[in-house]
């Protein structure tokens, strides 16, 4: 049975009722064509784009925009980087599929889910909310957990704010760009955290709270992990997803390195 772009697609999005004005569409390729391999990556990059076609791969299904924004309107855009990578993907035949919108919108997010399977958090989940998730852990300090999060998401560097040496029970945990203040600072009276750990948001809201909050005797963590480091588990999630609706298809996850270095 020849399986299409257009049959993966459905699959991918039946859970979830239509989404109106979402980003999640097919960028490019031909929804009738034959799936002859699949992969996975949190953003398409220029070199995940080229191990997609190395490996063989026709259909890439990646979280993020192509062209380095959400609403990804770069192929209107007269800019070299923009065309080189415009000029690539037209001339491999790649069909691109964004799943951004539907993904976050499964029951539990597929994003934190792949998360807090990557961590081995899944019994110490006592809500999964909307954007947010809250676990109960055994008391681990800021350090210890610091430790931990790196090993697990195979991470080389943290940013945090507070006390490393403060044992913790009660975290929120949010992935991608939900780190903003509206969001993370009633989390941590409403649910009692002692610790929130966020993909990103702005330097100037959520660490800013933290800061006077302990200056206050307030004790409040917080740990950055990076958007990408958040939510690319979410997307090796999503490939054994893949490999359990279509066997038959080779299916690869493709890793990002960090955009950003440390001095």
């Amino acid at each position: 049975m020849v399986i299409t772009v257009q049959n993966v697609l459905d699959k991918l999005m039946k859970p979830i009722d239509s989404i109106p004005n979402t980003v999640d569409t097919l960028m490019y390729g031909n929804p009738a064509a034959e799936v002859k391999g699949i992969a996975t990556a949190f953003m398409a990059t220029q070199h995940v784009i080229e191990q997609a076609i190395t490996l063989g791969a026709n259909l890439l299904i990646t979280h993020e925009g192509i062209y380095f924004s959400h609403h990804d309107n770069g192929k209107s855009m007269d800019d070299p980087v923009y065309n080189e990578k415009h000029r690539l993907i037209n001339d491999s035949g790649l069909a691109i599929f964004r799943f951004h919108d539907y993904w976050h919108r499964y029951q539990p997010d597929g994003i934190m889910a792949g998360l807090i399977q990557a961590l081995q958090w899944q019994s110490y989940v006592v809500e999964n909310q909307p954007a947010a998730t809250v676990l109960k852990i055994p008391p681990m300090t800021v350090g210890e957990i610091s430790v931990y999060l790196k090993d697990r998401l195979g991470i080389n560097y943290l940013r945090y704010s507070g006390d490393l040496s403060m044992k913790c029970t009660r975290i929120g945990l949010l992935a991608g760009y939900r780190g903003g203040g509206s969001l993370c600072i009633p989390l941590y009276e409403k649910e009692s955290l002692d610790l929130i750990i966020y993909g990103e948001g702005p330097e100037w809201e959520t660490p800013e709270y933290v800061r006077d909050a302990n200056y206050q005797g307030k004790k409040k963590n917080l740990i950055v992990l990076g958007h990408a480091e958040s939510e690319e588990p979410g997307m090796n999630y999503l490939a054994e997803l893949i490999k359990t609706n279509f066997p038959s298809i080779p299916t690869f996850t493709i890793p990002v390195e960090p955009a950003l270095k440390v001095i």
